[in-house]
């Protein structure tokens, strides 16, 4: 099909020309064959994985001390680019990704659920920009996506859609086998088929984990393809919830590196450039930059403390040596079929730099920070749990530190656009039939994840589009990498790019970079308040200085102002434009000026719905409710779930256990109270309520729990203490069961499943006391748990 245009998506069906006979008998009557819609002869298969919270000096690819045997045979066969950028941030480099563009012309300037309704932070795509997977599905490939997805606007997060913004809506993919949020449970994920709710396959006991079934699903899917379809490519985007915290491995994946962190981060920093340095993917002279005062020397910690912390990096090197294994199952598969090296793979190790978001001193439950109750996590509460990191009872992340140490010889960490420890990552790309150059080689030049689009579109033979759906298409803004596949000296194409996240800014022309770091990530409090006019500027030269390790501002001002210029020019270009440090108002969604899921202060539910997130739900937090079932009884006692939220880290549960109702309340693992009533419902229908009637005076604080039937009190208890932030990252609300991982670890009934029926049940909330001011500092522990 070489006369195919494909500058219009869909192609138009164009009516045949010429006469008609009357009947099929006639001699004269003649049509062409149906002609299935193929890319351009010798279009290649794609897949591009994208792993999540990798710094540059992790895989030992780049030189880093985890263990990535596929990935280093990948770079063997192909190339390695040492100069390739991410946005500093999940949800911006993932939609940059898959769109070509900036992560601000794509409206995702932040994480989804920070959107305002200014346009470059709207996590709104426009229509004017079309994802690469949608272009190459009308182009007749095969497409499919695995893994996160954390680009949905969170207003349509729920089950009643629009689903436009979801992989398999709007997105492209034909078919989307993962999860929606910013992080998710290894063991107990919350997982979409398309925009259907499902749950795993195992149970952890079995010996479930997320990569391994993200894997075989993926695997089952290219075999299909390949041996349904021989003559059709596809495109496949795994994107694995890996390493992002919580940091979950099989113990014997962790245990392959006990003792090997007892070092610290300061000497394994070291380590890692002399390797690096060997593998040729920094220069020889390159410098190791300062550690800055915000982040702790390894001497400078409690000796108590510190087989905890190299523990946490035992388990996130496991973690990552685990990914990088299902990973070469996956490639595995593609080269038992043939097609290997017909199939262009990129493996882009990581969307930012690592996560320092697991504070000074790493967490083993994450939503103990992010509720501002890290407090509990002393040196004794965490070595006291050393042995179950990594394991199903924790949701561990580990300390900032190591976050330094992964994005070796940089500075700073994820969410620091100005540095190139944030924005960063080793890229490997792997291409026998397109790159005829020697194997191994590496690739200098500067490149962005924006360049990815553009590079598969020039590998396919297929344009861009100008129209897409009836949408006239903007250009791509990235630059085609394939120019220096077999060309190692090629003259740098993509020379100017900026940077921005959350304040943090910066660019880069032509070799110089000038940044600034507005806000730490893991530092909370007043000292962030800073107005960008007062931010101080650094300015480095690539030629001579290839890690920002001298700053020559002082020396240069006119350099340093003329990129200045620079950014500012790109900014109002892209709609960085205005720039929004802001917290309390962006999580606010009527000041941010983004729709609600769920308004009001009542909602209905009914049996059967589930996996609800906590957008979903209206907030019980910090304030009284009521939660009122509508249930009927059999003879025998009832049991099982009427309504949950949360899990086993952090949420609540109204549930029946041998016929009596009960409420529990978890606070982050670290208690669980729990309210019974004095007696069994009765059989037949009745109303069921528990009642919560918060004492006020604060955040988290306590309260009453009032159980009854049919408006008679059946039961009383106290709460002590409740979540004032968040229940989950990523565990949800179900009617009739609980889903994930339990609330309760009392159920009587497998997955508590209510063996009565469920009529409805309703939420009512009173409104939140105005005494109740939360601060800035503290929202963002939100905003940042969903990234």
């Amino acid at each position: 099909m070489a006369d195919v245009q494909r500058q219009i998506l869909p192609v138009p069906d164009l009516p045949r020309p010429g006469p008609v006979t009357y009947d099929a008998k006639d001699p004269d009557t003649a049509f062409p064959p149906i002609e299935v819609l193929l890319p351009p002869e010798g279009a290649p298969n794609v897949l591009v994985i994208m792993l999540d919270d990798v710094g540059f000096g992790a895989p030992s690819t780049f030189g880093g001390p985890c263990e990535t045997p596929v990935f280093d045979r990948l770079a063997a066969g192909g190339l390695r680019f040492t100069r390739f950028h991410t946005t500093a941030l999940c949800s911006p480099s993932r939609q940059a990704l898959l769109t070509g563009r900036n992560h601000h012309s794509v409206g995702m300037g932040g994480i989804t659920e920070m959107a305002t309704s200014a346009p470059g932070y709207s996590s709104v795509r426009p229509n004017t920009k079309a994802p690469v997977a949608e272009i190459l599905r009308l182009n007749g490939y095969s497409t499919a996506q695995f893994g996160k997805c954390h680009e949905v606007p969170v207003w349509q997060t729920g089950p009643a859609g629009p689903f436009d913004a979801w992989p398999s809506g709007g997105g492209g993919f034909e078919h989307f086998y993962g999860f929606i949020g910013g992080e998710t449970n290894q063991y107990s994920p919350s997982l979409f088929d398309g925009t259907t709710p499902v749950e795993p396959s195992k149970t952890p006991e079995e010996g479930y984990h997320l990569t391994e079934d993200l894997t075989d699903r993926a695997i089952a899917w290219v075999r299909q393809q390949k041996t349904l379809m021989t003559g059709k490519p596809f495109f496949c985007y795994f994107a694995p919830g890996a390493t992002h915290a919580p940091h979950h491995v099989p113990k014997e994946w962790a245990d392959r590196y006990r003792g090997r962190f007892d070092q610290g981060w300061d000497a394994i920093r070291e380590q890692t450039l002399a390797r690096q340095k060997e593998l040729g993917v920094v220069p020889r002279d390159a410098e190791l930059t300062v550690r800055h005062e915000e982040i702790p020397a390894w001497e400078e910690v409690e000796p108590e403390l510190r087989p905890v912390l190299a523990r946490q990096m035992e388990v996130y090197a496991g973690f990552l040596t685990h990914t990088d294994h299902h990973v070469g199952r996956l490639i595995d598969a593609i080269e038992d079929l043939g097609v290997l090296d017909d199939t262009l793979v990129y493996v882009i190790t990581g969307d930012n730099g690592a996560s320092g978001e697991g504070g000074l001193r790493g967490t083993f439950n994450e939503m103990l920070v992010f509720n501002a109750l890290s407090e509990v996590e002393t040196p004794q509460y965490l070595t006291e749990r050393i042995d179950k990191f990594g394991t199903p009872e924790a949701y561990n992340h580990y300390a900032v530190g190591w976050a330094h140490a992964m994005d070796t010889p940089y500075q700073w960490t994820k969410q620091v656009a100005s540095h190139w420890g944030g924005t960063r990552n080793g890229t490997i790309v792997h291409w026998p039939r397109g790159i005829t150059a020697a194997g191994g080689g590496a690739r200098h030049q500067f490149s962005h994840v924006i360049d990815v689009a553009p590079t598969i579109l020039e590998a396919a033979g297929i344009p861009e589009p100008t129209m897409v759906n009836g949408v006239q298409q903007s250009l791509m803004e990235g630059t085609s990498m394939l120019y220096a596949f077999n060309d190692a000296d090629a003259p740098e194409r993509h020379d100017h790019q900026y940077f921005e996240m959350l304040g943090n800014r910066g660019i880069y022309h032509r070799g110089w970079s000038a940044v600034t770091k507005h806000r730490t990530p893991w530092v909370l409090g007043p000292g962030q308040n800073l107005s960008f006019d007062d931010d101080v500027w650094e300015l480095y030269d690539g030629a001579t200085d290839w890690t920002q390790a001298h700053d020559l501002a002082a020396q240069m001002p006119d350099k340093l102002r003329h990129l200045q210029r620079l950014w500012l020019i790109e900014a109002a270009r892209y709609n960085v434009l205005p720039m929004d440090d802001r917290v309390l108002e962006r999580m606010n969604s009527d000041l941010a000026g983004r729709p609600e899921l769920v308004t009001g202060r009542s909602q209905v539910l009914y049996q059967g719905m589930g996996r609800l997130t906590e957008n979903s739900l209206i907030n019980v937090k910090n304030k009284s409710f009521s939660v009122t079932a509508k249930v009927t009884c059999a003879d025998e006692p009832v049991t099982g779930v009427i309504l949950c939220q949360g899990g086993r880290f952090g949420g609540w549960s109204l549930y029946t256990r041998q016929g009596r109702a009960r409420f529990a309340y978890n606070l982050c693992g670290l208690d669980l109270t729990v309210v019974e009533a004095d007696r069994p419902i009765p059989a037949g229908g009745h109303q069921v309520r528990m009642d919560f009637t918060y004492d006020g005076g604060g955040l988290g604080k306590g309260g009453t729990v009032t159980l009854s039937y049919d408006g008679a009190q059946v039961g009383e208890g106290r709460v002590e203490r409740t979540l004032a932030f968040l229940f989950s990252a990523d565990e949800t609300a179900d009617v009739g069961q609980d889903a994930g991982t339990p609330v309760a670890p009392d159920y009587d009934s497998p997955n508590g499943a209510f063996t009565g029926d469920i009529h409805w049940v309703q939420i009512d909330t009173e409104p939140e006391d105005p005494g109740h001011l939360i601060q800035p500092e503290e929202r963002i522990r939100i905003a940042m748990a969903r990234q």
